[in-house]
């Protein structure tokens, strides 16, 4: 059996002694995947800061019936208890050895108050601790398996492009609907289990829109397409923003597109260990910035990805921290010019000791079709 996920959880404890705490009870379900491989939609798990760096006594999981099958075959290597609600039964467990889960952590950025209030009625005698964002502080780090898994999926969503316009799928007279669905089912052709998030098909005056969504508006010549989509791979996340033109370019168009792409350029470049990710940020954005369009780039220049679309670290003027090696990051500026058209440019980037690895391959020239 792989060492992966005894690997994370000795990680965690690592971050549990580091907080004086006793145990972590963990619910959110990314989480729970990220640390034992399990895939269902109901389950908890109790991690247990053990005397031994490696010991997994008082470490639990838990499920219900419907996936006892499933839960044996992929955490095989914990004990298991197969009871609905998970978390208020392993709360219970707490409850009933309160000197040995003295501190416990709990996912306090996933529960609700209500959901707290239950829980420590169930753990009466623990003392449940506020521990948000200790093991999304670890999958800020991907370790082989998760780069491979980004890797597929940024393949085959490059392949689904290739596809769309080898094939026609970008022309005049389609709707944006229409090219949103068939890019979403060739990334299926290509090996992804579905798309990462709603596919964004933005054309004409729409592309203006940051996150626009697909609607029945025809694609006309002359317009910017803006086309921000990803494919799901092992359960991993892909993310692309690639903007074309249906036609010859019109002179503001190449204009604002050789802007975006040199502020993406740079982007790419800053991102490089230990720059902070507000520098990184302000380095895609002063390209815009001197060119005058300041004003026109309205979010942050990136974000972590992996098992969520949207991950940390966030590469922004109001994020913390700084790039580290095994990151996994977007870098998307963006220039949105209202009822004329936007651009933006999209890459999913792994970070290395000293420079980058580059998922997304999609060629980054203006393409006329």
């Amino acid at each position: 059996m792989s060492d992966t996920y005894p690997r994370r959880r000795h990680a965690l404890r690592e971050l549990l002694r580091a907080e004086d705490l006793d145990a972590m009870l963990v619910t959110e379900l990314r989480n729970i995947r990220y640390l034992t491989g399990f895939t269902g939609s109901q389950a908890a798990l109790v991690v247990r800061t053990a005397d031994e760096p490696d010991a997994e006594g008082g470490t639990v999981f838990s499920t219900d019936g419907r996936y006892d099958t499933q839960a044996s075959a992929q955490v095989p290597d914990l004990e298991r208890v197969i009871e609905r609600p998970s978390d208020r039964t392993l709360a219970e467990r707490l409850g009933s050895d309160p000197a040995r889960y003295r501190r416990t952590g709990f996912e306090s950025g996933h529960v609700t108050v209500d959901g707290r209030d239950a829980l420590a009625e169930s753990a009466a005698g623990v003392e449940l601790v506020r521990a948000p964002g200790l093991v999304e502080r670890l999958r800020m780090i991907k370790d082989a398996s998760e780069v491979e898994a980004l890797r597929m999926a940024c393949a085959a969503a490059d392949r689904a492009l290739a596809d769309l316009i080898e094939h026609g799928g970008l022309r005049p007279g389609r709707t944006e609907l229409e090219v949103a669905r068939e890019l979403e089912a060739r990334m299926l052709e290509h090996g992804a289990a579905g798309p990462s998030f709603e596919t964004i098909v933005a054309a004409g005056a729409n592309s203006a829109v940051p996150h626009h969504r697909p609607t029945g508006a025809v694609l006309a010549a002359g317009d910017f397409v803006k086309l921000d989509f990803g494919a799901l791979v092992d359960g991993y996340h892909s993310d692309m923003t690639r903007t074309v033109v249906l036609g010859a370019p019109a002179d503001w168009q190449r204009e604002v597109y050789d802007l975006v792409r040199a502020a993406q350029t740079a982007g790419c470049d800053a991102v490089r260990v230990p720059a902070g990710v507000r520098e990184v940020d302000g380095a895609a954005r002063k390209v815009i910035e001197d060119a005058g369009y300041g004003e026109r780039f309205v979010h942050g220049l990136g974000h972590g990805v992996g098992l969520e679309i949207h991950e940390a670290p966030a590469l922004s003027q109001r994020g913390d921290g700084t790039i580290q090696p095994g990151m996994a990051v977007t870098v998307e500026p963006g220039v949105y010019l209202p009822e004329r058209g936007g651009v933006r440019i999209e890459d999913t980037l792994v970070v290395r000791d000293s420079t980058t690895e580059l998922l997304t391959l999609t060629t980054k020239e203006l393409v006329a079709v």
